[in-house]
């Protein structure tokens, strides 16, 4: 479907692309049409060459008649011979002006020379006399002012000159070189990016018919999953399978969006997946996780099952995949705000969550052993319900590994730092040993009490039960800062309001239960 889009978007742009440079190209055509004709508006002195000013009979030679000549000129009337520019009343090639005798000689467009004479009105005859640098055709005109002068005149043609660069022509020219400039390098453009997606496109199907043969039919993933752990390294499946199985899964929705990316509803050979897909700025984060999660031993019922990861390059734009069970009720902080609890229930969601904790924080000795981790985000919103009623834990970009052999703590390059709301003191007032790998573990056992004392004001007894709130709600804002957080927890040595219920319970869980928050 995401393939088919992006076609449709390379045709639908290519059409309108050569509709634009086609109404362009016209565009360009009326502009030096309309240029051409007000560069040759006004030079043609046809206007001024016969007409009114011109006297034709003696009458016009008596005081006090109709003309326009001015009040020196009046009693000097010209002879002059014309041709090619003779009014209808001349007579033997003779015209009458009280102006000036021409001959002009100019060349049309097709390259003849045409040589004319004849009589020119006083008005406008000292400016058409002198001819423009400007003009669009050569032409020379001559003028003189005694009877019948303009038989002796003899213009000639200026030289040819060069066309200047701004000319109508140039400018033309210059506007379509450009503009087939432009359409050359648009669809050239156009072309390689179909070519390269054509190409990926073909080699997309090409390895997903050989990775194939890698998944027999019929298997499913806790068989493949099964299968790696008996048989393989127990790092999770290989990533050749990994690559295949993250080709093959079809998104159904989004059921879920953070500061990292998008968590998506998957489908792969009918069985539900959660596909996480990180933003592109979060590349450490992904990597950081799926290293943790492809450790040795990893594996275990309280941790969040691993299935695969791949880079999935669109052309456009990179999606780091991961890919893990899909829990239906969501994380426990969902799970929380619409569902109560009781004693068993409790009890059973905090131990499940504490064991994969341990399992996280131990390290498992032997040739393939399983190194220390600490989460460093441990929260209800990184906690996943299951359908049994157990709890595993997820978002593990943040963990970080010890390795006792060289008594190392191996923290991730990324720049995410951990909820504000849950770090502990020791992370907010900056006294955190980094190098000390118990002092990690102290922190997720005090943000792991956090997670208790939500679950705890969610459990019916006597009852009584309250409304689902984060720790702290009443002491900072919903989104609090370094500062809020560092004021209630360090400064003021301020905890989460413990119920009086909680104390006055008889059952002998619920005394653990406080006890233990209060240690946190």
């Amino acid at each position: 479907m995401l393939l088919t889009s992006q076609l449709e978007t390379f045709v639908l742009f290519e059409g309108l692309l050569y509709k634009n440079l086609l109404v362009a190209f016209n565009y360009t055509c009326f502009l030096r049409a309309l240029c051409c004709t007000f560069i040759s508006a006004g030079q043609n002195p046809d206007h001024v060459l016969q007409g009114t000013g011109a006297k034709h009979s003696p009458d016009s030679r008596r005081p006090g008649a109709d003309t326009t000549v001015e009040p020196e000129d009046a009693t000097r009337f010209l002879s002059c011979y014309c041709s090619g520019h003779c009014p209808e009343d001349a007579k033997n090639n003779t015209c009458l002006t009280n102006g000036q005798c021409f001959a002009i000689i100019e060349e049309d467009e097709n390259g003849d020379v045409f040589l004319s004479s004849g009589c020119m009105k006083y008005e406008g005859s000292h400016f058409q006399c002198k001819d423009s640098q400007y003009a669009q055709t050569r032409r020379t005109i001559e003028c003189c002012q005694s009877d019948f002068c303009n038989r002796d005149l003899k213009p000639e043609l200026p030289p040819r000159n060069p066309e200047t660069f701004f000319s109508p022509h140039w400018l033309a020219f210059l506007i379509s070189v450009t503009v087939c400039c432009c359409t050359l390098v648009c669809v050239t453009v156009i072309c390689y990016y179909r070519y390269k997606w054509q190409t990926e496109r073909q080699h997309y199907h090409r390895d997903l018919e050989q990775n194939e043969d890698l998944i027999p039919a019929g298997e499913s993933l806790k068989d493949l999953i099964n299968q790696s752990q008996t048989s393989g390294s127990g790092s999770g499946l290989p990533l050749l399978v990994q690559r295949t199985i993250a080709k093959q899964i079809q998104t159904v929705r989004l059921i879920g969006k953070g500061r990292y990316g998008e968590v998506w509803l998957g489908r792969w050979r009918g069985e539900k997946v959660a596909v996480k897909v990180f933003f592109t700025r979060e590349e450490a984060s992904w990597f950081r996780e799926t290293e943790i999660y492809q450790t040795v031993l990893m594996r275990h019922e309280n941790i969040l099952g691993f299935i695969a990861a791949d880079i999935n390059g669109t052309g456009a734009s990179t999606q780091l995949y991961l890919i893990t069970d899909y829990h239906e009720n969501g994380s426990l902080y969902d799970y929380l705000k619409f569902t109560t609890l009781d004693t068993q229930a409790l009890l059973k969601l905090a131990y499940s969550a504490a064991c994969g904790l341990c399992h996280l924080h131990t390290e498992i000795y032997g040739t393939q052993g399983k190194p220390a981790i600490a989460h460093r985000d441990l929260k209800s919103k990184n906690i996943l319900v299951k359908k049994n009623g157990t709890c595993c834990i997820a978002d593990l970009g943040l963990a970080v590994k010890f390795n006792s052999d060289t008594n190392e703590v191996d923290i991730p390059l990324s720049t995410r730092m951990g909820t504000r709301r849950y770090m502990a003191p020791e992370v907010l007032d900056e006294t955190l040993n980094k190098n000390h790998f118990q002092a990690y573990i102290m922190a997720d056992i005090y943000s792991y009490g956090l997670v208790i004392w939500e679950m705890a004001r969610r459990c019916i007894t006597g009852g009584i039960v309250e409304d689902y709130q984060l720790p702290y709600y009443e002491m900072v804002p919903p989104d609090p800062s370094y500062e809020d957080m560092l004021q209630v927890v360090c400064i003021k040595g301020l905890r989460p309001t413990v119920s009086n219920r909680w104390n006055s319970d008889e059952v002998s869980t619920w005394s653990s239960v406080f006890a233990f928050c209060e240690s946190c």
